[in-house]
């Protein structure tokens, strides 16, 4: 099949297609004034009975506010653009090779036309090269057929009858041809994480930027635009907030009972979902439980179980869609759904999963099914990539491989998440992305940000060939949730509603009490007390656990990192605790992620490469320049910032980083972490310690971690252990202890870092730090002075 990848025109009207639409007759050519740009594009869209808006997205400065509706369709529909950024050209003449582009681009052919078709034409050479692709669309579907002379004339205007006669023409094709095709609708959520309710239990109050009863709402509309549709979640659902917590720990889910997660998927009606990687952090057994009363499909094609080899969930499943076409007539259509998910889950999740499953390359299982699904006879297939985007370069095992997933033959529609970003809108650096489109590859795609943040709908126009359907256009695009209101889908609300109020009553429960604020907006600059005490507390809870061991002998450190710290996840994603009473829900806060403890053993060098992989946080200071430098690198997850406490050591920013985000080396020669000490003197580095972390740490690929000669699960959860703290000491001061600091830097600096404007009356005595200017989405602009 030859398909041209078009936009899609989502209208009340669908997409128009053309045949057999030529020029008017000489009799409606006879003289008369001819129309303007505005004219003509009034006409055009008035008669394709398209939904008009109020024209406030457009820019242009020569529309007046009767025309900007039927200008704004028309640009939002492709069908034209202005003559600059700000000026339409309303007034001015169009001609006929304009308007017959316009009229090209309203046509979904399932055919390409060569720009030979336009040699025929005397007068040829005088046609717009950037017009070409257009005209010769419109000889080929017989819409442009020239005058008796041979000619075109293509700079000649369009009369008023002319313009009547062709949109005239141009609607009555399509009512005939187009009644055969149909649109169907893909829509998605990823990365929900338990929040369903628009409410952050972190802050114990309404929070409209987050849930999936606010998606709701843009799901419900979405459908109204078209009937033909489908609903899919791409996992990370049962984890991530108090609520996917108290399902474990308080409230642990019963044989026969539906996971208040897939009640609140089913209240909605989506038609299946996929596993994420976080679905397995509570392991298999509750994991099992989960999905046995799901109401739907819940798939994944690349886990296995380790003794028997075959696939552990079900790998897809085709969806016979009845669908209705322009005419009105019923149709079924099978829409084949492959789920995937990232084979780190060995690593991360290993003290649940190992020797009981199996996780293969995600692009290899994919390509598995995929002609078995096809040979089931789906006429769409869709892929649930719980995987990041990734990178045009393609290694086996890997963790983000949604890119590859778009090049592979037979995919119609992808998708993605893991990552919490956000397609179309990112990734523009990555080739053959076209963002208008939504595409990669030719492949569309929505990676719909996180909790609930987007809605993400894919559109795709089918013809019928025989007893098969052909996809003639494509486009995908996000839907942000309204955060100015309360408006909410209330099925959502009610089908959790138990599980939400009795978190609340939770997440209330005391169990100590801070002197002071602890706060995660200056964790990347500066030692942090909403680091220090989760490193105090797993300290506290190792040094228990190894006396009378063999270990009881070694130094004991702890590895924390800030796990809110704004960036991708908003000027709102910090931990900000007040002084008094510490209840459970700051302790979630403080530790968002549902990890256990582990021990390592390291030597003091294993400690230097760890540390070195955690200062890749920082981006190189040029230390003779005096202009701005940005001191953050944006692209190094700052959950991978760990500070190993215990030890002393400073951070040498003017050198460039080791390694990069994948501990993969990228400078052998670097060494940004400067006298790193223990007990007041330098670190042996054959001396071994015991440090504390996590399993997402542990089982991971660290430099220097990855070196350890021993790891000690404890299966014991991190926050839990902090909650154990706190009741133990009952009051926390939660000053920082300093162990690190930036390493010196001589002369005039400029050096600036971003977060959350609210922390700008908090900013840390003698710390150097001082507020800049505020900057877009809740953030500011900051300046540190390291001396």
């Amino acid at each position: 099949m030859s398909i041209k990848r078009k936009v899609a025109m989502a209208t009340s009207a669908a997409v128009l297609v053309l045949s057999g639409l030529s020029t008017a007759s000489p009799a409606l050519a006879a003289p008369s004034k001819d129309v303007t740009r505005g004219e003509f594009i009034k006409h055009l869209v008035t008669s394709m009975n398209v939904e008009l808006g109020d024209g406030s997205t457009i820019a242009f400065k020569d529309v007046d506010p009767s025309l900007a509706p039927y200008v704004e369709a028309a640009y939002n529909l492709k069908l034209t653009s202005g003559k600059s950024a700000t000026l339409f050209g309303t007034n001015e003449k169009l001609s006929r090779e304009q308007g017959f582009a316009i009229a090209a681009r309203a046509v979904d052919s399932e055919k390409e036309y060569p720009a030979s078709n336009l040699k025929k034409f005397k007068d040829s050479r005088h046609l717009s090269k950037s017009l070409t692709d257009n005209l010769s669309e419109a000889v080929g579907i017989g819409l442009l057929i020239g005058f008796k002379d041979g000619t075109i004339k293509p700079g000649k205007g369009i009369s008023g009858g002319e313009m009547r006669a062709i949109v005239q023409r141009l609607v009555r094709e399509y009512k005939k041809v187009d009644g055969k095709h149909v649109s169907l609708r893909i829509l998605g959520t990823s990365d929900l994480h338990t929040n369903f309710v628009n409410y952050d239990y972190y802050q114990d109050k309404t929070s409209n930027n987050l849930g999936l009863a606010k998606t709701g709402v843009l799901i419900e509309k979405a459908r109204e635009e078209n009937k033909n549709n489908l609903l899919f979640d791409n996992g990370d659902l049962i984890q991530g907030t108090p609520f996917g917590g108290y399902k474990v720990t308080v409230d642990r889910l019963e044989d026969g009972e539906l996971h208040p997660a897939y009640a609140a998927l089913e209240s909605l009606d989506f038609q299946a979902s996929t596993l994420g990687n976080h679905e397995f952090n509570f392991g298999l057994e509750y994991l099992d439980e989960a999905l046995d009363d799901a109401p739907f499909p819940v798939l994944n094609a690349n886990v296995y179980d380790a003794a028997t080899k075959k696939n552990k969930y079900t790998p897809y499943t085709i969806i016979d869609k009845e669908v209705v076409d322009g005419k009105g007539k019923k149709h079924t259509i099978q829409v084949g759904v492959i789920g995937v998910v990232a084979p780190q889950i060995l690593k991360w999740d290993r003290a649940h999963l190992e020797g009981k499953v199996i996780a293969e390359d995600a692009v290899k299982s994919v390509e598995k099914f995929l002609p078995e699904v096809e040979k089931k006879g789906a006429d769409v297939v869709v892929v649930l990539s719980h995987s990041g985007m990734g990178d045009e370069k393609y290694e086996v095992g890997e963790e983000n491989i949604t890119y590859q997933l778009s090049q592979v033959k037979g995919i119609d529609a992808i998708i993605t998440g893991h990552n919490h970003d956000t397609f179309p809108g990112s990734y523009e650096e990555l080739a053959n992305v076209d963002q208008e489109q939504g595409t990669i590859n030719g492949t569309p795609v929505v990676m719909p940000g996180k909790f609930g943040s987007h809605l993400g709908v894919i559109d795709l126009k089918l013809a019928p060939k025989g007893k098969e359907w052909n996809i003639v256009s494509e486009k995908a695009e996000l839907r942000a949730i309204d955060t100015k209101t309360d408006e909410v889908a209330e099925e959502v609300i009610e089908a959790v509603k138990e599980t939400h109020e009795a978190t609340i009553d939770y997440v209330r429960s005391p169990v100590g009490e801070t002197t002071a604020p602890i706060t995660s907006y200056f964790s990347l600059v500066t030692d942090d007390p909403s680091i220090q005490i989760v490193n105090n507390a797993q300290k506290w809870y190792v040094e228990q656990k190894v006396a009378g061991t063999a270990n009881a002998d070694l130094p004991i450190l702890s590895a924390a990192a800030p796990f809110k710290a704004g960036g991708r996840n908003g000027a709102e994603y910090y931990t900000d605790i007040k002084t008094g009473e510490i209840a459970i829900k700051n302790v979630a806060d403080l530790y968002v992620y549902d990890n256990t403890v582990f021990a390592l053993k390291l030597t003091g060098a294993d400690i230097k490469e760890w540390l070195e992989m955690s200062a890749g946080q920082f981006k190189q200071i040029n230390p003779t320049a005096t202009t701005e430098q940005d001191l953050i690198n944006a692209d190094f997850r700052t959950y991978n910032f760990d500070v190993i406490d215990g030890v002393t050591y400073d951070i040498d920013v003017t050198q460039p980083a080791k390694y990069d985000g994948d501990g993969n080396v990228i400078n052998a020669n670097a060494n940004r972490i400067k006298n790193l000490s223990f007990d007041g003197k330098a670190i042996d580095p054959a001396k071994e310690f015991l440090v504390a972390t996590n399993n997402y740490r542990a089982s991971g690929n660290f430099p220097g971690v990855r070196s350890a000669k021993e790891s000690i699960d404890y299966a014991y959860e991190n926050r839990q252990v902090i909650m154990d703290y706190m009741l133990e000491v009952g009051t926390i001061d939660p000053s920082a202890d300093g162990n690190w600091d930036f390493a010196p830097i001589a002369g005039t600096q400029n050096i600036t870092f971003e977060t959350s404007a609210n922390a700008k009356d908090l900013i840390p005595a003698d710390s150097g730090i001082t507020f800049k200017a505020l900057t877009e989405n809740g953030f500011a602009k900051y300046g540190v002075e390291i001396e």
